[in-house]
């Protein structure tokens, strides 16, 4: 749950304040399955992904200094979670496992007709 409101005409009524929440949705991808036989290890995915989300969650994000400037929409915070991700797994926050994830597809879903994703590849340990 955030509230943010956007710059531009584009944006409509938009740019007044408002609030949204977000069903998320992460996808982690890799051609071949690891030696457990799983793509990640989903504990560990939930966990870090409730960290990235911690970050925002019941926040205006119009008042947070990291995102000074930026029309949040719903597009770009699917990158930034999508982003944030990948430096967990760089990290190895998900386990030495998940060096071998090709890509991550975020989805955030405003409602049952609305939803916007973003994916990225990653680069992998060999």
């Amino acid at each position: 749950m955030i509230a943010h409101s956007f710059r531009g005409e584009v944006f409509g009524p938009a740019q007044r304040l408002h609030g949204a929440t977000f069903l998320v949705d992460a996808t982690f991808k890799r051609a071949e399955l690891d030696s457990d036989n799983i793509v990640v290890d989903i504990g560990l995915a939930t966990q870090e992904l409730n960290k990235v989300l911690a970050a925002f969650n019941y926040r205006n994000l119009d008042e947070e200094p990291q995102f000074a400037g930026i029309n949040t929409s719903t597009e770009w915070l699917a990158k930034h979670i999508a982003d944030q991700l990948a430096e967990k797994i760089s990290e190895g926050a998900l386990g030495e496992g998940a060096h071998g994830i090709d890509a991550i597809a975020v989805t955030l879903h405003e409602s049952h007709v609305a939803w916007a994703s973003y994916e990225r590849a990653l680069r992998t340990a060999g």
